[in-house]
């Protein structure tokens, strides 16, 4: 009787266990073992128990029942992970956003351009009034305002007076189209427009705010505020980028004449030509300075720590302040020469009225002596 029973227990067993771990029939959390079961995986055998056999029964009992929990808490936990792996929700995608920079003209009237475009305005969130900021977006104007804000659909220009524009998720072959928007209120087109590429890209779990990296910014969100601080100093890099090579240009006009005149021992350059150089070295000064704004307060930065830090890091990253330094230097140099050549313009012109005054000292004479002669030769001898 006591092998029949051991049978009919491990035959419960077994089919216990392949109903338990039958991938057909998966369980959403795991459930008790059968009492014989656990009894067997967890029982041992009591020392009153004198027979042989039921002593080797419950140790086989034991360790079949032992492998048995083993294999059943692993195929639930198994079942477990997959079921949390296809439950959880995916990462959020992360959004590449290209960002170009545009130096074309020397004003903009903003005025005009936020009446023109007054359903495209961004409500402003400073007191800044050197820049507007535009948002366009492929809803329809009607689901716009319901607050749809899909970031992916919208797209930005930020536009400063000073003539710099900043395009946000804008494509290459509709970029024209924008800047069109912008040059029907600019003045003073330039030639050729200055302009730099950077990105923005949003990973919404990224640990940490921002992260930077070559031509780029990890931000976990580009909001508006976001879209101002990075478009101000896009836009002050290259307009900067533009007053700089002005400079260099009456830098080198400069370093030509010295050559000249280390040659020659004189320089000829009309009086007018030096007070054009001298009206564009203060004009380029007085730009860089007052309409770019380069040491003005960000009022964003100031009320929020995190737009701080994005603007203290591309300002670092484009070299703002230590461009700066450069164009400074640079214009004390041209400075320098202006008022040298100044100078000697000065000594030229007052040498040219003493020679004038020379001339006319000596025809005066002439006069005088030719008068006493023809006096002499009248009188009778």
């Amino acid at each position: 009787m006591g092998r029949l029973r051991a049978s009919i227990l491990l035959k419960q067993i077994l089919r216990t266990r392949v109903v338990l771990l039958s991938p057909r029939s998966p369980l959403p959390l795991p459930l008790p073992l059968p009492r014989f079961a656990s009894s067997l995986c967890y029982s041992h055998p009591s020392p009153k128990r004198g027979p042989s056999l039921g002593s080797n029964y419950m140790s086989a009992s034991s360790s079949l029942g032992s492998v048995c929990a083993d294999e059943f808490l692993c195929g639930h936990r198994e079942y477990n992970q997959k079921d949390s792996l296809g439950s959880t929700e995916e990462e959020p995608e992360v959004k590449y956003i290209p960002v170009k920079a545009f130096f074309l003209c020397t004003s903009i009237d903003l005025k005009s351009m936020q009446t023109e475009n007054l359903y495209n305005v961004l409500p402003a969130t400073s007191r800044s009034v050197n820049y507007v900021a535009l948002r366009y977006s492929d809803f329809p104007q009607e689901i716009v305002d319901l607050g749809v804000n899909d970031g992916s659909r919208h797209r930005y220009m930020i536009v400063f007076q000073y003539g710099s524009a900043v395009l946000f998720n804008i494509p290459d072959d509709e970029i024209e189209k924008y800047l069109d928007i912008v040059k029907k209120h600019a003045t003073g087109l330039l030639p050729e427009m200055r302009k730099d590429d950077y990105a923005v890209v949003e990973k919404p779990f990224l640990m940490t705010w921002m992260e930077g990296g070559p031509d780029y910014l990890v931000l976990k969100n580009l909001d508006a505020d976001g879209i101002r601080i990075i478009g101000s100093v896009l836009g002050q890099s290259v307009a900067l980028d533009y007053y700089v090579r002005q400079v260099d240009d009456m830098v080198k006009e400069f370093t030509d004449i010295n050559r000249g005149m280390e040659k020659t021992g004189t320089f000829t350059m009309q009086r007018k030509k030096l007070f054009q150089l001298v009206g564009k070295a203060n004009s380029n000064m007085a730009d860089v300075i007052i309409k770019l704004g380069l040491f003005d307060r960000s009022e964003i930065a100031w009320r929020n720590a995190n737009y701080a830090q994005i603007l203290e890091y591309l300002r670092e990253e484009y070299e703002l302040t230590q461009r700066f330094g450069s164009l400074d230097f640079k214009l004390k140099f041209v400075e320098h020469n202006i008022h040298f050549l100044q100078e000697v313009l000065q000594n030229r012109r007052s040498d040219l009225l003493e020679w004038c005054i020379i001339i006319l000292l000596t025809i005066e004479n002439l006069i005088s002596i030719y008068e006493i002669v023809q006096d002499s030769a009248l009188i009778p001898s």
